[in-house]
C-alpha cells in the first residue's frame, strides 16, 4: 500500500523543517560567487538569472562550475541534516530548500530554475533518483541537444521511478518538485513549441539552472 506522506505533524517541526531547507536552498551561489569574483551582479547580464548558465555568460567556467555544485548541495545537505529527524522531516526540508533556491527572499524571489538543486535533493533522500535523473538527462541531451528538454523530461522519469520502486513520500515530492520546474521553464517551453529553443552545441545558450 502507498505510503503518503505524514502530514499530521505538529505543526512546529512542520514548519521548522520547513524553513531549514528555504534557508538552505535560498543561498544565491551564482549571484554570490559572481559578485566576489568582481564580475558584478550576475542578474544585469544575459537571461539575468541565477542558475550556472548565466553565470558562464560571464566568461567563467569555473564559477559557472561552482554554481552548479553549490545549488545541488545546498539541497544534499538540507535533506541529510532533515534525516535525523526522520523521512518527512526530509522530505520537506527538500521541498524548502527547492523552494528557497526558485523564490529566494533575498533576491525579492527571483532565484534560479531549480535543475541543480532537483539533482542535489534527489542524491539526498534516495540517491538512486538522482542517478536516473543524470543518465536520462545525458542521453536525451545527447540525443535532441536541448537541456531543457532533457530535464523537464527526466524530472517526470523520476517520478515514474521512485513510484514504480514503492518509494511513495518520495515520489509525491517529486512530483510537486516537477510542476514547480516545469513553471520556471515555461519560457523554454514555449520556444521548444515554437522550434527557437536553443540547442546545446547552438551559439547562444538559455539558462536551464
Amino acid at each position: 500500500m502507498p505510503d503518503p506522506i505524514n502530514w499530521a505533524l505538529s505543526w512546529p517541526f512542520f514548519l521548522a523543517a520547513l524553513a531549514f531547507g528555504y534557508l538552505l536552498g535560498s543561498i544565491p551561489f551564482g549571484y554570490l560567487l559572481t559578485r566576489f569574483a568582481g564580475l558584478g551582479d550576475v542578474r544585469k547580464i544575459g537571461s539575468g538569472n541565477i542558475g550556472a548558465t548565466n553565470v558562464l555568460r560571464t566568461g567563467s567556467k569555473k564559477l559557472a562550475a561552482m554554481t552548479v555544485l553549490g545549488d545541488a548541495l545546498k539541497g544534499t545537505v538540507a535533506v541529510l541534516i532533515a534525516f535525523r529527524f526522520g523521512i518527512d522531516a526530509a522530505v520537506l526540508a527538500g521541498l524548502g530548500a527547492f523552494l528557497g533556491h526558485l523564490f529566494p527572499v533575498w533576491l525579492k524571489f527571483k532565484g534560479g530554475k531549480g535543475v541543480a538543486t532537483f539533482i542535489g535533493i534527489s542524491l539526498g533522500l534516495y540517491w538512486p533518483s538522482a542517478l536516473v535523473f543524470a543518465a536520462s538527462w545525458l542521453i536525451l541531451a545527447f540525443i535532441t541537444r536541448y537541456s531543457s528538454l532533457s530535464a523537464l523530461i527526466s524530472s517526470i522519469l523520476v517520478i515514474i521511478f521512485t513510484a514504480f520502486m514503492g518509494r511513495w513520500q518520495y515520489a509525491e515530492l517529486y512530483a510537486l518538485l516537477t510542476l514547480l520546474l516545469w513553471i520556471k521553464h515555461h519560457q523554454n517551453i514555449g520556444r521548444l513549441l515554437k522550434g527557437t529553443e536553443s540547442r546545446i552545441s547552438g551559439a547562444k545558450a538559455t539558462d536551464k539552472k
